[in-house]
């Protein structure tokens, strides 16, 4: 059976509507937490590997970053998932697609998963199981050290290009080609990288 978590609440996935909680069209984030069986790493690795090409191709997914750590002795992979709306995220979750993948890797985990959904400005600071998520102060530290060499830097680096193509250099072309540049990069590389390297520091008190 699985457990779902929304806001430090834990309820059966028989009760839960994740549409009664956000917005809908809300950007989500879908967490889920496998704790696998000693011996069985190379085995899930594979598994994993199939189930994040499957969920790439969903409408409304932006993205998964894969954190291994371990819990009780055993490995422990937190996925987190992407979500453009709750709609998406439903849709995959309720999925014939997703329930016959977690099927196929039920034997490979040492107890059930453990699935979580939180609002977008959280998704960079999930926490490990049975901990709290980073204190805010620690989180906008690390947003600020990412974003604001990116938001000097950035536009630097376009300004060739906007010279070379006039065009692209307007006021609204170039603040879209700057700003979508930025959230990219902190998105998908520079932020998960940062909460890696600064986890001990977010983790403490």
């Amino acid at each position: 059976m699985n457990t779902f978590r929304f806001n430090n609440c834990a309820t059966s996935n028989q009760n839960f509507d994740p549409a009664q909680s956000l917005k809908p069209r809300e950007i989500v984030t879908f967490v889920v937490r496998h704790r696998v069986k000693a011996g069985e790493v190379e085995k899930y690795e594979a598994w994993l590997k199939h189930i994040i090409a499957v969920a790439s191709g969903r409408e409304g997914h932006l993205g998964v970053d894969v954190f291994r750590s371990h819990s009780d002795g055993l490995p422990l992979f937190t996925s987190v998932l992407r979500f453009a709306s709750i709609e998406h995220l439903q849709a995959w979750i309720s999925s014939d697609e997703r329930k016959r993948l977690i099927a196929d890797a039920e034997d490979l985990l040492a107890s059930d998963e453990v699935l979580e959904i939180n609002n977008v400005p959280e998704f960079w600071f999930i926490p490990e199981e049975g901990n709290e998520a980073p204190r805010r102060w620690k989180q906008a530290v690390i947003t600020f050290i990412i974003i604001l060499p990116l938001s000097i830097g950035i536009p630097i680096l376009w300004q060739p290009v906007f010279a070379h193509f006039p065009w692209l250099g307007g006021h609204l072309q170039s603040s879209v080609v700057i700003t979508l540049s930025v959230v990219l990069l902190v998105v998908y590389l520079f932020m998960p990288a940062a909460t890696r390297l600064f986890a001990g520091w977010l983790k403490s008190v």
